[in-house]
């Protein structure tokens, strides 16, 4: 028993010997493959590949894809003008879009027309229109859902702003249902798929610049939350299924910019900073909207 024991210590150490030499051999291996699945990069690192690479082009505005280069490859001075014509179609300017959530609605009413916003809902809209204003932003338009509780909405908060303000109705962007979201969830069904409608809305107002901008652009949306988050998850190239992994708070500002060079920076997520605890609500009801 005793020398089987000591076979026993010693078929030990030798496995672990062994397994700490794979361990090793995998943390410090040079392979891309091996480096990749095991490395912490510091983040000015430049020479590994990403799960993911950002679409450059994803607004199709991107000025290599408006020019056809083939016109400008037989000599010198065609690189030249192929140059010039690539300078003349960029954007300059950054386009800043805020999308603020409704405020809270009756949500027990039949009808589009009779969920209008409750009195928490109106004070939800001021406050957000006051928070508006104290950014002391030039804003250059206010686009509402058609819906009521939008249309409420954007009412309030357009009376905190400047009275030359342009304001404009938009269908594209009702509540709906962008896409089935992941993970699924049972209470979630839709009586049909608002996806073509809800893209368009997004092809519509998200995008860098024209080049004729020369300066920074300030656009309002009073949307919905499906809508809303279907958006930031687009526009950050996130997979869009997750949409309903976001939750926003009536009243709520959510912020993008889109650059001259076509990034895009989440600078405000569902921020409700502006009112105080007792006026914060998401949810009426079980719905997601």
């Amino acid at each position: 028993m005793a020398s089987w024991s000591r076979f026993n210590k010693i078929a030990l150490l030798s496995l672990g010997a062994v397994g700490g030499s794979y361990v090793y051999y995998n943390i410090n291996s040079t392979s891309e493959e091996k480096v990749g699945k095991n490395r912490v990069y510091n983040a000015w690192t430049t020479n590994y590949t990403p799960s993911v690479r950002w679409d450059q082009n994803w607004d199709l505005r991107s000025p290599e894809s408006l020019v056809n280069k083939n016109k400008y490859m037989n000599d010198e001075s065609d690189d030249n003008k192929y140059n010039e014509k690539l300078e003349s179609v960029k954007s300059r300017s950054v386009r800043h879009l805020i999308l603020i959530r409704h405020g809270q609605y009756h949500m027990d009413k039949k009808g589009d027309k009779e969920r209008i916003l409750t009195p928490l809902g109106r004070l939800q809209a001021e406050m957000t229109g006051k928070r508006l204003a104290a950014l002391n932003i030039k804003w250059d338009l206010l686009v509402r859902s058609t819906m009521t509780r939008a249309q409420e909405t954007a009412e309030i908060i357009a009376q905190h702003l400047r009275n030359d303000l342009p304001v404009r109705d938009c269908q594209l962007i009702e509540e709906g249902a962008p896409i089935p979201p992941e993970p699924p969830v049972g209470h979630w069904k839709p009586e049909k798929s608002d996806s073509a409608r809800i893209e368009a809305a997004f092809r519509k107002y998200f995008h860098r610049a024209p080049p004729e901008q020369t300066e920074d652009s300030y656009t309002i949306l009073v949307c919905h939350a499906n809508v809303i988050r279907f958006f930031v998850c687009k526009a950050l190239q996130f997979p869009p299924e997750g949409w309903l992994r976001i939750s926003l708070n009536h009243g709520s500002i959510t912020w993008v910019s889109i650059n001259p060079n076509g990034s895009v920076i989440l600078r405000a997520l569902g921020d409700t900073g502006h009112m105080d605890p007792q006026y914060i609500t998401s949810r009426n009801s079980r719905s997601c909207k």
